[in-house]
């Protein structure tokens, strides 16, 4: 159990860290965003692991349910004491903190899906959709996909996802627009929908509403907020070209600042105008790969004492 705790600390601290100084998370988004989603879930599996454990450690009946039917000697290399105190206050403090994700992401999963379902109903109040021969992409109809024009002056476009996507833009951004701009914009909009951003901001979110003091939790949280922006930037980018979609970036925010804490619009825009190439496929698997050993790492260490008895 230490060596989980030791585990999850150094992954919350050195992870992040790592993360945030490396080069090439700009230009694989996509690979960083898995990376980061990989450190998350790693931290709470060693946190989960150390739960089993330490109940293991501190009720017997626990310790019973977890080891029937495994082989003679895998229970005795655990070492586990006779409910130790330090073990019941150990067992309760993650039982705690997991009780206390659980109920995080539930109430943020619900409050997001209330805001969308508010959403949908005032955008039918406010602007009809449009025949299916008018959308601008028709050959995605098999989506059920949604286009609603919104009258406004302000020049807007975004994405209410759920189990018909709407693809929601105002009038003011199809004024600014040219065809070739409204498509990359919708193809934004669309790549967000497609990768469930919005699922991996809520519990992004929710972590950090539950755990305000754990810096790993913030930082994924703003991390998140950058990369998913970035890799619905290379998914209108791969289909329409770059310069369109750094056009339409620049016609809906002609007042942006660097300031921005989330989106970033003026390194958005030069990050589409430079081009930088992306890296090679065995890099990428290697990344890839690199990042998935790091949730099975605390799946290891829990198995390795009964492993060796075996």
């Amino acid at each position: 159990m230490p060596g989980l705790v030791a585990l999850g600390a150094a992954l919350a601290l050195l992870g992040p860290r790592a993360l945030v100084r490396a080069r090439w998370t700009g230009r694989e988004p996509v690979v960083a965003l898995w990376a980061w989603q990989c450190i998350v879930v790693a931290v709470l599996l060693c946190c989960a692991c150390a739960l089993v454990l330490t109940g293991a450690a501190a009720w017997p009946a626990v310790r019973s349910l977890l080891f029937a039917g495994a082989p003679s000697g895998v229970e005795a290399a655990y070492g586990f004491p006779s409910a130790h105190p330090w073990a019941i206050a150990a067992a309760f403090v993650f039982a705690l903190g997991g009780v206390r994700t659980a109920l995080a992401l539930a109430y943020e999963l619900a409050g997001a899906r209330a805001v969308r379902r508010r959403q949908r109903r005032q955008l039918a109040r406010q602007a009809p959709d449009l025949h299916p021969e008018l959308r601008p992409d028709p050959a995605r109809s098999e989506r059920s996909e949604q286009l609603v024009v919104l009258e406004s002056a302000e020049p807007r476009a975004w994405a209410l996802p759920g189990p018909v996507p709407r693809m929601v833009v105002t009038t003011g951004a199809l004024r600014r627009l040219s065809d070739r701009e409204l498509q990359a914009l919708l193809a934004h909009e669309r790549g967000h929908v497609r990768a469930r951003h919005h699922w991996l901001l809520s519990a992004a979110e929710a972590l950090t509403a539950g755990f305000p003091a754990v810096r790993l939790f913030a930082q994924f949280r703003d991390q998140v907020g950058r990369l998913v922006e970035l890799a619905a930037d290379d998914s209108a980018a791969r289909r329409h070209g770059r310069l369109a979609t750094a056009i339409a970036l620049v016609e809906l925010n002609p007042e942006s600042s660097c300031t921005h804490p989330l989106a970033q619009i003026p390194s958005r825009i030069d990050r589409l105008l430079t081009g930088a190439p992306r890296l090679r496929a065995w890099q990428r698997l290697a990344l890839t790969v690199a990042a998935l050993a790091l949730p099975l790492t605390p799946v290891l260490l829990s198995f390795a004492p009964g492993l060796t008895a075996l």
